[in-house]
């Protein structure tokens, strides 16, 4: 169902562009359909802000309950911005304090760059946990993505994440090992997922945890998890919000680090995610990056409009799947007037009966 343009958000015309169901806050008067209303705390560095808004607001878009989406993006001013996405922030974010007094029907924390290992240390955290603390009391579930669940789980659980010996990055195929759960309902029992991670939250710490595993990957670890409950909290460690090219993305800005001398070896190809023609044009952009620095000549162009049209998306419509069952579920259970988190007879411990 819909998404209502109830602000001026770039992202929204941008989507109604590319066919996703964006409906004028008129239409949306007219429609006696009810309103979901969703906040999307947005964490992620300059470069990657607007993507990461259409990547989260597309999917809440073509998810499958009867009822109009009011997206609501609002971020951390702990978060060091440049002038540019500060002022893309000032103009269509919103204040928390406001979404609080408001309330919100489900809430998505997305992930965030850091420096250093310790999430405790990074200046967002405290802020962070804050709005963790409020949405457990007063939002009927929250999907923490990447890092905001590693975070959920540190500071809920006493589970820290694990550096691991090399960055869990590429597109790996994944299994639904509790095929009870609503959340994976209708959804392949085998699917892909992309990562991109130095560190996870492992097998053994969810358990420890007595957190629900719901999707799991002999590679990549845990995918999808949720609280006790089976709603309160949903956790994402891989990104199924990706778009094809997102994984390309950073490849390409990986290289260019290595171009710069940032990095000290030419990086490994993304895994399950370029063909043998494409490793061969990246091989041979290598070849003609490196001959170039040695010369002292400028950086080549990297072949990203040669490696696009080959890429594939193998991912896209189970996330869009699991997303639709989510918001199905908070339709379900959520309290109308979002006054309180779960409507009169739902069991707030065990909200789906499971």
């Amino acid at each position: 169902m819909p998404i209502v343009a109830h602000t001026a958000l770039p992202t929204l015309e941008r989507l109604r562009q590319e066919g996703v169901n964006v409906l004028s806050p008129e239409r949306a008067a007219n429609q006696d359909i009810r309103e979901l209303h969703i906040g999307l705390l947005n964490m992620m560095p300059d470069a990657a802000l607007a993507a990461t808004e259409r990547q989260f607001f597309r999917l809440v878009g073509e998810s499958n309950p009867i009822a109009q989406f009011y997206v609501h993006p609002f971020t951390l001013p702990e978060l060091a911005r440049g002038e540019k996405a500060q002022a893309h922030i000032d103009a269509y974010y919103e204040p928390f304090d406001a979404i609080r007094d408001k309330g919100l029907d489900a809430l998505i924390i997305t992930g965030a760059n850091v420096v250093g290992p310790e999430l405790s240390n990074q200046p967002f955290w405290e802020p962070l946990i804050g709005i963790i603390d409020w949405a457990a009391e007063n939002v009927t579930s929250t999907l923490c993505s990447c890092l905001a669940t590693h975070a959920v789980l540190q500071f809920r659980y006493g589970q820290k994440r694990r550096p691991q010996p090399g960055k869990i990055w590429g597109v790996f195929p994944h299994r639904v090992v509790d095929k009870r759960h609503p959340l994976v309902g209708d959804v392949n029992t085998r699917f892909d997922v992309p990562h991109s991670r130095w560190n996870a939250v492992e097998r053994d710490q969810f358990d420890a945890a007595g957190l629900r595993v719901l999707v799991e990957s002999e590679q990549a670890g845990i995918h999808l998890a949720t609280s006790p409950d089976g709603l309160r909290f949903v956790f994402f460690q891989g990104h199924p919000e990706y778009d094809t090219i997102s994984l390309l993305k950073e490849f390409k800005r990986e290289v260019l680090r290595y171009a710069a001398g940032e990095l000290d070896g030419f990086l490994p190809f993304i895994a399950n995610y370029f063909n043998d023609h494409q490793k061969a044009l990246i091989r041979e952009y290598r070849a003609r990056l490196q001959d170039a620095v040695a010369q002292g000549h400028g950086i080549p162009e990297f072949p990203e409009a040669l490696l696009l049209p080959e890429l594939d998306n193998t991912w896209h419509d189970t996330a869009e799947a699991v997303v639709g069952n989510w918001m199905g579920l908070v339709y379900q259970v959520t309290n109308r007037d979002r006054k309180l988190p779960f409507m009169e007879g739902v069991d707030p411990d065990n909200p789906l009966g499971l």
